[in-house]
């Protein structure tokens, strides 16, 4: 029977998020120094208050000081980035996090280039996509680092695999492929105008969906033993009639063909957070000039 290697991001994501809580006893007790974050979030998206709560409470465990900033949805453009200019000023704050998705009046581009590049935790500031583009970054988007975290736990080297990465957001799939392009895999970005998709699929060694459509990656699309990585969060009505998270790939088929896959949720979404937490250490370290050991 094969055995089937399961990408736990809730486990890697505790490990990262327990060597940044050392770091930041040692950061304190050496400088008198705690890493500051600041979310902003704007209007009263459920998935978002959610998500942000998770990135406060796990900031303020591993020694952070963590605000979350709550702003009405009418607010204007001109306000929101007044109020990103605030905290580009405010020396304690090391990282500024402006949750996504904004209010359709406000452009998430503007608000993201006015976020001071050494606090852009996110990776979102087009100097930053700049530098990652280079091959020199500054700081590397939270959710494919963490995707490129998961797959070197099974895989150290992926020099010369053939790597898919499925849907071409500025979020994920961009950064995803350039990051897999630094590590020496060929790469296939692959978005909704992609001609003949199946075969692409099953001549991939690594898979990264982030396409935002459940179970859309089938069992007889995967090449056997390829890695799988899940970044779908989708939710669909089962038989049942309940309410459930799936991804974009058909994880209970799929998992019977390749050699590791991330669940969902267990997967991507927790590494996310840890690395946000990463990122936001490494900005206030950065920021200061302290020399330790990066992660």
């Amino acid at each position: 029977m094969k055995k089937l290697f399961l990408l736990d991001g809730k486990k890697i994501a505790s490990q990262l998020a327990n060597k940044i809580e050392n770091k930041c006893i040692k950061l304190y007790n050496s400088y008198n120094i705690r890493p500051g974050l600041v979310v902003i979030l704007v209007g009263k998206n459920p998935a978002s208050e959610t998500y942000v709560r998770n990135k406060k409470k796990l900031a303020q465990k591993v020694g952070f000081n963590s605000y979350v900033r709550n702003l009405e949805e009418e607010i204007s453009e001109d306000s929101l980035l007044n109020i990103v200019e605030e905290y580009n000023n405010d020396s304690q704050i090391d990282g500024i996090l402006v949750q996504l998705p904004l209010p359709r009046h406000i452009n998430p581009i503007v608000i993201m280039d006015k976020v001071d590049p050494q606090k852009d935790v996110d990776g979102f500031n087009s100097y930053n996509t700049g530098l990652l583009y280079s091959g020199a970054p500054n700081v590397v988007p939270c959710t494919p680092k963490g995707c490129l975290i998961l797959i070197k736990s099974f895989l150290d080297d992926i020099s010369g695999k053939n790597a898919l990465v499925v849907g071409r957001s500025n979020i994920v799939g961009k950064p995803m492929a350039e990051l897999l392009l630094q590590e020496n895999a060929t790469v296939t970005l692959a978005h909704s105008k992609t001609k003949d998709l199946i075969s692409i699929c099953k001549n991939s060694d690594i898979i990264v969906s982030a396409i935002g459509k459940p179970k859309f990656i089938k069992a007889d699309w995967v090449k056997e033993k390829s890695i799988i990585i899940d970044v779908g969060i989708n939710y669909t009505i089962n038989k049942a009639g309940k309410r459930i998270l799936v991804g974009d790939v058909d994880f209970e088929h799929v998992k019977e063909i390749c050699s590791a896959i991330t669940p969902v949720p267990g997967g991507v979404g927790p590494m996310t957070i840890a690395c946000l937490l990463s990122n936001t250490y490494e900005a206030a370290i950065k920021r200061r000039e302290i020399i330790t050991e990066k992660f």
